[in-house]
């Protein structure tokens, strides 16, 4: 049996981790290069890392502090944020990143996935949905939450998925930074359509909610961010609570 894994998330403004409520009011939470190295020391399984204004700001992601995080952690790493052109997965994984992650750009250009899966392989290729509930369904949204897209969340995925994308990186924008839980039934939704890892991500507030997220919502990993950044549980602490509770996960050892 694969083991469940547990990612913390960097959202990066102006070079700095912050944090907000549905994509709101964000506050400060720490120099990346620092919680980084904590979260790794802890034992995270992976890194995701996003520069969540690049896509808005029409501009690069910050290749610099990718390339400092990377020089410290051991674990996989994933960078999203203003990736628009293979040029740019390119640099970002000669940066330090093993995975991108893709959004906006790839609802506008679904091509994108395409080319990049054949370039650099679907083992690269994250693709990232942020969707909120509309209807009876879930909207795609893309430009960090500002702009609606009028695709259906998992009919995205599913494309996504046929265009060559190794994994779905799914956050709820109804649920982000609240910490009442991921919203269970659209990651079911979604992990039930697609045949690759499917990461929850949204609303994480206590162990249980990950628990819920693997079992509920049959989520291949787990990520959050309040919970860490802000020192309410360790993420060795979520996964000795997982591992109680029948959930293989990696724990290392100390």
């Amino acid at each position: 049996m694969l083991t469940k894994r547990i990612i913390p998330c960097l959202d990066i403004k102006d070079g700095r981790v912050v944090k907000g409520v549905k994509f709101l009011g964000l506050k400060d939470a720490g120099d990346p290069v620092e919680v980084a190295a904590i979260y790794d020391a802890q034992g995270a399984d992976e890194l995701v890392f996003l520069d969540i204004t690049a896509s808005c700001e029409k501009r690069k992601t910050l290749r610099p502090l990718v390339e400092r995080i990377a020089e410290v952690i051991y674990m996989p790493f994933t960078v999203g944020g203003g990736i628009t052109t293979l040029e740019d997965i390119s640099a970002l994984l000669c940066a330090g990143a093993d995975k991108v992650s893709l959004n906006t750009a790839a609802v506008l250009d679904p091509g994108l996935i395409s080319g990049a899966s054949r370039k650099f392989g679907a083992q690269c290729i994250v693709t990232a949905i942020d969707a909120r509930r509309s209807g009876g369904g879930w909207e795609v949204t893309i430009h960090g939450g500002r702009t609606s897209t009028g695709k259906d969340a998992v009919a995205w995925a599913k494309e996504a998925v046929e265009r060559g994308s190794g994994e779905i990186l799914l956050t709820s924008m109804d649920s982000d930074g609240t910490e009442n839980g991921y919203d269970l039934e659209l990651t079911a939704a979604v992990s039930s359509a697609v045949p690759v890892p499917v990461i929850a991500s949204g609303g994480a507030g206590c162990p249980r909610h990950f628990l819920d997220g693997f079992i509920s919502g049959k989520a291949d990993a787990c990520l959050a961010a309040s919970i860490f950044h802000y020192r309410k549980y360790s993420v060795r602490e979520v996964k000795e609570y997982l591992s109680a509770n029948g959930v293989e996960v990696r724990l290392s050892a100390g």
